[in-house]
Formats: structure tokens, sequence, C-alpha cells
């Protein structure tokens, strides 16, 4: 039997005499101390899972980038909902998109112009041009350009014209008649455009001198802003509405019918 001194004596022995302590591997030390408190927000892991914590930094509620998820909705309710400011719902009507180029020192830079109609169906319309280096933004911008430049065009019995029109803008010249119920709309091109938006089912248009969608635009809005109904005539001229519709030949019951039904 070993001696107790001999077993202090070797090596690796605990200091009181703790038989077989010697024999245990050296466990792994910790030599750091004590670690002290964290700054504030400095952690992963925010509210919501988002990086770094809730203060002005990286993350932050709702666990994204650059607090970006708050603002998401701004730019889609710009932007949605094609209606003016009575809360009307618009028709929208894209005419023409033209592409130009121009070359610079890396190569082409391009732009976009749009022309766009707009109107309520009820005897409102308008136009608007927009220019932009997308499509998207060119269409956004004609399209508030058209809403702010909406004209009223009477209406009879609110399906066609009250007259024949004729409009002239540059090399466009236009022609515009009334038509009875069932003819439909007759005109091809930008001049479509506009009577769909304005409300217009029946009438015959003609266009001559010009294809150029600018020029026929503002030549049909210049037909119709000429158009005047028997009311508006037999205020401007102190009469009444059957008196006007009396000296086309109608007989009294007649034009007494027709001035019933003259809405605008």
């Amino acid at each position: 039997m070993a001696d107790t001194n001999d077993i202090q004596g070797q090596p690796g022995a605990p200091a009181d005499g703790t038989p077989g302590a010697g024999n245990t591997p050296d466990a792994p030390t910790n030599d750091r101390g004590p670690g002290g408190p964290g700054g504030p927000g400095g952690g992963r892991g925010g509210p919501r899972g988002g990086r770094g914590g809730g203060g002005p930094g990286r993350g932050g509620p709702g666990g994204n980038r650059d607090n970006r998820g708050g603002n998401r909705g701004r730019r889609d309710d710009r932007r949605g909902g094609n209606q003016d400011d009575g809360g009307e719902e618009l028709i929208e009507k894209l005419v023409h998109i033209n592409r130009v180029s121009k070359t610079v020192k890396g190569g082409k830079r391009f732009g976009f112009a749009a022309l766009v109609v707009v109107g309520d169906g009820k005897g409102r319309a308008g136009f608007g041009h927009g220019k932009a280096r997308e499509v998207p933004e060119a269409i956004t911008k004609a399209t508030a350009a058209a809403k702010k430049a909406m004209v009223r065009v009477p209406l009879r019995e609110g399906r066609t014209l009250h007259h024949d029109g004729r409009g002239h803008f540059g090399a466009g010249l236009v022609y515009l008649r009334a038509a009875p119920a069932g003819t439909g709309i007759i005109a091809g091109g930008p001049m479509r455009a506009i009577f769909e938006s304005l409300g217009v089912h029946d009438v015959v248009t003609k266009s001559v001198g010009t294809n150029n969608p600018y020029n026929m635009i503002r030549a049909t809005f210049e037909a119709l802003t000429d158009q005047t109904s028997p009311k508006s005539v037999a205020q401007r001229r102190g009469k009444k509405i059957a008196d006007l519709l009396g000296r086309g030949g109608a007989t009294a019951e007649v034009a007494e019918a027709e001035a019933a039904a003259v809405v605008e």
C-alpha cells in the first residue's frame, strides 16, 4: 500500500490528497471573465425577426430592412382606381405610343410618348400627352393630363350628337354627323376611342387629310366643343325649346314632345 505522502508527491495529484483525482483529464477552462451588458438594439432578432433591435437601425418593427415595409402601399394607392376627384369611374383609352431614341456616347437612349383619351361615358371626355423613359410612366402622365383637360359635350338622348360638326387642326379635317338609333360608331382609329369614352353610341364620321393621331384627335375635339344643344340656345335667346324646334316644320305637338325629351 502506497504511502499518503507518496501519492501527494506525484505530479497532478490534488492538494487535499483525494485518491484518484489526478487520473482525470484536464477539463477545458473558460478564462474569459463575465460579459458586460450589451448595447441597446445591438443584438440580432428584433421584433418579428428583423435584423437589429427596434431602434432606428436596420430592421425594426416588421422585420424589413430600412423600414421599407411600412410604406409599401403608397405607390399602389396613387395608381389604383381610375377615378376622378368626384369618384366617378373613368374610361381610359390608349390611342398611340411613340418611341424615340437618342444616340449618346454609351449607345442609344430611348424615350416614349403616350397619347391617352379619358371619358366618363356620360358626355365628358379629354385627351392628354405624356413623355417618359418608360411606357407605364408615360401613360400615367398622359392620363393625368387628360383628366385635367376634360370638356363637356351635350348629347341628344344620351346616344348621339345634336347636329353635324366640322373640325380642323393642322392637316387634319374631320366631319361628324348625327345618326339614328342602331347606327353604331362609324369611326376609325383615334376618333373611335373618343366617342367610346364620351358615351356616344350612334355617329358617322369621316377623316380627311391626315392619319396623324394627334391632329385627328385635336380636330375631333374642336368639332365637339362647337356642339350646342337646343336648351342652351333657348336660354341664350330667351325663348322656349318648343319654339326653336317648331321652326323646322314640325307640328306643335311634335315640337312639345321633342322639347320635353331634351335633357341637355
